[in-house]
């Protein structure tokens, strides 16, 4: 075992200092909204809560579950997410299948053209106008099927199809399989980690999409919780809808008077987060696997 010079000692401390202050950089912004989450809405307006919650309460989780357009919200979100990744990632999935068949005819201009709308778009008035003509405007499908194929997601895909050995397949047509069930039998099984990755990425994407359906979505029972939170976020009067909407609710009323616009905008912030951070532990280790393997190979 080779024995470290001063220099190096020097050099492994400067890095690891560098790493845990971008560490704490990074993680105290998060630190901080779920501290003031659990803070009094009250004495969070003081100012100065910084490492641990000075007035402990749950008042303000206690207004948000008890919203019941917060909860709505909640759970248009999951089923945006859960619907719209899984359709997603089968479309881009079946899509990238027959791209990356060299018997395509005209593979090649199909190509260029998914790429070209990587680039270039019809923009927010006309795409606006398209999805009020498809009669999409203002319906749960509009977080859903505008985005079915990801050309980025496709590309991906397409090479790591490309990867797999030809005589899997040719082994398939032998006995007697098609090109769907060579794709569900054979290519769909073996694909487990370029789809747990990209699947996470579009799961992600649906989860913290809040511009679209603020466009494309009027009535507040279909709105995301992430559109909620936004709007929330640049509003001051959230408190005050909140008492009008529980007038009659003598507890509740209660807890408004301890929590603040910032608490209950941190708390709103935690729940909308938490959960899409949860899953990143499962499919973590496909992270490299997946994404390499399907972006390295030409």
């Amino acid at each position: 075992m080779l024995k470290m010079t001063t220099g190096d000692r020097v050099m492994s401390i400067t890095i690891y200092i560098m790493l845990t202050l971008l560490a704490f950089v990074t993680f105290y912004p998060f630190w901080n909204a779920l501290v003031i989450s659990f803070n009094s809405g009250v004495d969070t307006m003081k100012g100065g809560v910084t490492f641990w919650p000075r007035v402990f309460s749950l008042d303000n989780y206690g207004v948000v579950f008890q919203d019941s357009r917060l909860l709505n919200g909640f759970l248009i979100s999951i089923l945006r997410t859960v619907i719209g990744t899984a359709t997603a990632v089968m479309f881009t999935a079946i899509f990238a299948y027959g791209m990356s068949r060299r018997e395509l005819i005209g593979r090649n201009y199909y190509m260029i053209f998914c790429v070209i709308t990587m680039f270039f778009s019809g923009g927010l008035i006309p795409t606006f106008l398209l999805i009020r003509g498809l009669g999409l405007f203002n319906t749960f499908w509009v977080m859903i099927i505008p985005g079915l194929i990801s050309v980025w997601n496709m590309i991906i895909f397409r090479t790591f199809f490309q990867g797999l050995p030809s005589g899997l397949e040719e082994s398939a047509k032998i006995d007697g399989c098609g090109y769907w069930g060579t794709f569900f039998r054979i290519v769909l099984p073996l694909s487990g980690p370029v789809i747990a990755t990209l699947s996470l990425f579009t799961a992600v994407y649906h989860w913290n999409d809040w511009f679209s359906p603020s466009i494309y979505i009027s009535d507040q029972k279909l709105l995301p919780i992430q559109t909620m939170l936004q709007q929330i976020l640049s509003s001051n009067i959230m408190t005050e809808q909140m008492a009008q909407a529980d007038s009659t609710a003598a507890s509740h009323m209660q807890k408004l008077k301890s929590v603040s616009t910032k608490s209950l905008s941190m708390a709103t912030m935690m729940v909308a987060t938490i959960p899409i951070i949860c899953v990143y532990p499962f499919v973590q280790k496909y992270f490299v696997k997946g994404v390499l393997v399907g972006s390295l190979k030409g």
